[in-house]
Formats: structure tokens, sequence, C-alpha cells
């Protein structure tokens, strides 16, 4: 094992391979083969994984007691039975995070394992939990003191003032703690009918943004550019519809199984994202494992964006894309093209990229400020 990530294991909990398989083992052509586990057997080597799995059971800040059934282990379960086909791919399995004798507690074991391994540069992904334990996902950068995008997906906004419980209000601390290290803010696939109008009226002020569901579920690639910018993703499985998980029992309405994965493989294709938070998902409310089975068809939809990702160019490497100089409303900007991948940058006033789509590259060809182009410029 890694010397830097000796003191984690303090914090973690092996997996049973022979549980998830049911002692019926995998098939070569299985991932269940191809991932490197903290079994029985010790702490694997996973100094060249692209992706690193962790698993949490706190629910205490959603008013639930922690309990043994483990959300994680029954995600493992369908990930591990889907087929192999990213070979340039390299996963590990760490375990789940022990429970902390407080909340709390379980934040800051939570905050120190993820902390070393984005330290070391991996891709991680938060298996269960409740939507709070976005806080803990939030202060591995907060406490690099790193300014961030941070993105969340979900049918509600948690920004309750009167609600006890952390999962109903967690963003309030996350977008207004001071000091602050959020420089921007995505809200994608909220519900109207469940969010306060005077809410929105705030973040917009805020200079945030916040994507209705109907609207992301109309121009979905629009996402991508959002959340290749995006640092940290936290989801609530109340964003996708119950036909496709069924433990949401918040609403009926929301993504369908394919919208969702395509926003992880956005996810997975960015550099940027370093951390991915998949919460509110128990399996005591899910039927015949589907929710299970969908969170797992979401992260190998995360691994395809990662081998996606692999092949774009460094924006410095410039024979990699093409470049399109133009002036609209009288400003002088210049769009990249990727000629790997095809997706697309603009040049901000202060010299700096940012992910943008052709829609953005449209508009400015017809002599219009992309609303995308505008949000950043009031957000300098």
């Amino acid at each position: 094992m890694s010397q830097s990530f000796a003191t984690i294991t303090d914090f973690l909990e092996p997996i049973s391979i022979a549980a998830l398989s049911n002692d019926e083992g995998y098939k070569e052509t299985q991932l269940g083969k191809h991932i490197a586990v903290f079994d029985e057997d010790g702490f694997p080597d996973i100094a060249h994984a692209d992706m690193v799995l962790v698993g949490t059971n706190e629910t205490r800040g959603a008013g639930i007691p922690a309990t043994k059934q483990s959300a994680a282990d029954a995600i493992r379960s369908a990930f591990y039975s889907l087929y192999h086909w990213h070979d340039t791919v390299q996963i590990a399995d760490i375990g789940n995070v022990k429970i902390g004798a407080t909340l709390q507690d379980s934040y800051a074991a939570l905050q120190s394992v993820v902390n070393d391994l984005v330290a070391a540069g991996k891709k991680v992904i938060i298996l269960g939990g409740s939507h709070d334990i976005s806080l803990a996902q939030y202060q591995v950068y907060a406490a690099n003191e790193q300014i961030i995008e941070a993105s969340c997906i979900d049918a509600k906004i948690d920004i309750d003032f009167d609600a006890p419980l952390p999962a109903d209000h967690f963003l309030l601390p996350m977008l207004t703690g001071d000091p602050n290290y959020i420089k921007h803010y995505n809200h994608i696939g909220f519900q109207s009918y469940m969010v306060h109008p005077r809410m929105l009226e705030t973040i917009d002020k805020l200079r945030f943004d916040c994507y209705r569901v109907g609207r992301v579920k109309e121009h979905l690639e629009d996402m991508e550019p959002v959340l290749r910018n995006s640092h940290m993703l936290t989801i609530d499985i109340a964003a996708i519809a119950h036909a496709f998980a069924p433990a949401n029992l918040l609403t009926p309405n929301g993504f369908n199984g394919e919208e969702i994965c395509t926003l992880m493989q956005y996810a997975g294709m960015s550099h940027l994202t370093s951390t991915i938070g998949i919460y509110g998902y128990l399996t005591v409310n899910d039927e015949r494992h589907l929710t299970a089975v969908q969170i797992s068809h979401m992260l190998w939809y995360v691994m395809d964006g990662i081998h996606k990702g692999k092949f774009e160019a460094a924006l410095e490497d410039r024979d990699s894309f093409n470049e399109f100089y133009m002036a609209f409303a009288e400003t002088d900007t210049v769009f990249l093209q990727s000629k790997r991948t095809g997706r697309w940058w603009m040049q901000l006033p202060n010299e700096t990229w940012m992910a943008c789509s052709y829609k953005d590259y449209q508009i400015a060809c017809n002599n219009d400020i992309p609303e995308r182009w505008l949000r950043a410029i009031e957000r300098m």
C-alpha cells in the first residue's frame, strides 16, 4: 500500500466480495474481476486508479438512524456484475467509511478519506448516505482553500431555513458560509412546484444558475459545459423519476434513466470534476433492486466519460483545436473547438477559458451575447 494512503484505512470497513457475488464469483468479462478492492486481503494498490469508489451509510442527517443495510453494497452488487468495456479506465473500491459516534464525526472521517484521494489526483465517487453528506464533500475543498465551481442535481433546492434536519438545509452553510470557497453554483433539474419562487430569486441575485428539469430535458447537451466546469458534483436520487429509481419516494417526475446517465458521462469527461456524490438511496425503499441497478449504470457511464476524456488534448496544444476569432457586441474573443471530441471553449475578458457549447458559438456568430458569457461576466 502506498504510504500516502496508510492512515485512511483507520476510517474504512473492507468489502466482502463473497457477499456481493453470492459466492458465485465474477466472470473475466465482468467489472467485478477488474476492480482493485479493499477486502480481507488488505488495501489495494490504487496508484493508477482513475476512479475510486467509497461508500457511506450515514443517514442521521435525514433523521434516519444508521442501519446495517448498506446502500453502497447494494450498488456495488449491481455494478460489479456489469460488463467491462473500458480497458483504459482503472477502478478501485476502498469500502465504506465507518459511522462516527456523531454526525460530525462521520463528516470528518469521510472528509479525511476523500481529501487524501483527491490530493492524489483521483476522481472520487461517494455512494450512499443522505444528501447532507455533500457538506463533507465540500469541506475537502474548503479545508484546502480551493475555490471551486459546484453543481447539484436534485428535484428540490435544500435551503429550508426552518427545517431541523441538515439534509433539508445543507446548501445554506455550503453557499453562504464564511469564508466561502464556492465561486459558482449550478442547480440542475429542480422541479418548480417543489421550490419557493423567492428562493430562485435569491439564488439569481447571487449570480448562481438554476436549470428547471423541463429545460434540461429539452436541451440536455447544454449541461455538458456546466458539468465540465464543475469541480464538485452532488446528486440526490430524488432527481430521477420514480419509474427509473423506485427508491425515490419524493416525486414521480424527473430525469429518465438515459438522461441521468448522460449527465454522469459529462461529469466523467470533465478533467475538473474530482468528486461526485450520489445520495438519498435507501435499500428499504427500493423495488426489485432497480434503483441500485440504475445507479450502477450511472457509474458505468462515469467510466465511459473518463474513457472519452482521456482523448482530449490540453488547451495549450493549439494544433488539436480549431480557433475562431470573432467580435460580438463590441467584444473581441476567441472560440476553440476540439478536433478530438468536438467540445467548445470561449475566452473571457480576463483571458481565462470557459467551457461552452456550439450553441454559444452560433449565438456569438449572430452578434448576440451568449447567456453563458453574460452570466460569467456578471460574476467577474
